[in-house]
């Protein structure tokens, strides 16, 4: 393929936990130019050795995002897509989006910070003057949590009344932890959520109030307890009048759920002010235990509510993630909408949370090739 044919896509964050993982998978495909962004050149050479002979025309480059120069950089290079993978997204602010806008460069991100993905829509009239898409949340939630909750509400019919959204996200123990991640946990562990229940708007305390989730094998049941992601605050008013909306997440063993439990409490009780600048350490204490549990993963999404004669109804859906794949997919919804660019298909200007925007069988066509595997079950 030539060229000029090919997708030009700049991956910020590119050899990184989660970036690494979108270029590998881009990689395969021939229709993609993939620039290999961060502030290491040589960690961006050494990643793209690594993936050895692949399809796509692949290049490193080095950016600093506090650079400077780097809305020059980025209008120089000239990508058509800039795809943000250099989390935590909590307490940044929106200067690469802006320096897309800018540049006139369509931006994703894979952000699910509760305030980042939720504001974005502040760019809205900067990116419609500019003529470029910008999507935040590009991620499992709330890419794909919403795309899963409009799959099953169009299942469920249009006699079903929603009142209950239930979701969390279980990832297996024996898989490689990243660090903005975990520093995303701590920043709402043991933090009042603000959520939606039962019709008003309540706080509970992140990572207090455990429930167990049941997935079919191998997964199996898991503890859960409250996160904060933007779900809590998107989907209250995109699905009204849903009376409750909860999300979660579970550590696969029980000592290390319960001790980030423990952590929680601490910080609720004001013993450790800071608990994501332990976010190193942790990771550290957290890769003695990898060899135990598993390597199975999941994430589910349910829906509950009654049809017109008042009888309850529900439907479920359940990921399962094997052999180490499950930090594939919150790459997936990224790798969905550049497949959607690379066959021309050009959203329309304007800045917002990817919710809404993709399909249920758009994650699976990008899944192919993973052991990631999605099934529903709904009531008879």
């Amino acid at each position: 393929m030539h060229s000029s044919d090919r997708l030009r896509v700049l991956v910020l964050g590119g050899y990184g936990f989660f970036g690494g993982r979108l270029v590998r998978r881009l990689a395969q495909h021939a229709n993609f130019e993939i620039w290999v962004a961060g502030r290491s050149l040589q960690r961006a050479r050494d990643f793209i050795a690594s993936l050895g002979e692949g399809a796509a025309d692949l290049h490193a480059i080095a950016l600093d995002t506090e650079d400077a120069a780097f809305t020059q950089n980025i209008r120089s290079l000239a990508p058509k897509v800039l795809v943000h993978t250099a989390g935590p997204f909590q307490g940044q602010d929106y200067h690469v989006a802006k320096a897309c806008i800018e540049a006139g460069v369509y931006y994703i991100d894979l952000a699910d910070g509760r305030d980042f993905v939720c504001r974005i829509d502040s760019l809205n009239e900067a990116a419609q003057r500019a003529g470029v898409c910008v999507y935040s949340g590009a991620s499992s939630v709330p890419a794909l949590s919403g795309a899963v909750v409009d799959e099953l509400l169009a299942i469920m019919g249009p006699d079903f009344r929603l009142t209950h959204i239930d979701m969390g996200i279980h990832p297996a123990n024996r898989t490689e932890r990243g660090i903005a991640t975990m520093a995303s946990v701590l920043t709402y562990a043991g933090n009042p959520i603000r959520i939606w229940r039962e019709g008003a708007w309540t706080t509970v305390p992140g990572w207090s109030k455990h429930w167990r989730h049941a997935y079919p094998k191998p997964v199996g049941a898991r503890w859960t307890a409250p996160c904060d992601v933007p779900d809590l605050e998107l989907f209250p008013a995109r699905y009204a009048p849903v009376g409750t909306v909860r999300f979660g997440a579970g550590l696969e063993l029980k000592t290390m759920h319960g001790g980030l439990a423990l952590l929680a409490w601490l910080h609720r009780v004001g013993l450790l002010p800071n608990l994501a600048r332990f976010a190193a350490a942790l990771k550290w204490m957290s890769e003695i235990f990898i060899k135990q549990g598993t390597d199975d993963g999941g994430m589910y999404v349910s829906v509950f509510g009654t049809d017109m004669q008042g009888n309850k109804r529900q439907a479920h859906w359940h990921l399962i993630a094997e052999k180490g794949d499950g930090p594939y997919v919150p790459t997936l919804a990224a790798a969905a909408l550049l497949a959607r660019f690379a066959r021309g298909e050009t959203p329309p200007a304007g800045a917002g949370p990817c919710v809404g925007v993709l399909t249920v069988q758009e994650f699976k066509d990008t899944a192919r090739g993973l052991a990631i595997r999605m099934r529903i079950a709904r009531d008879s």
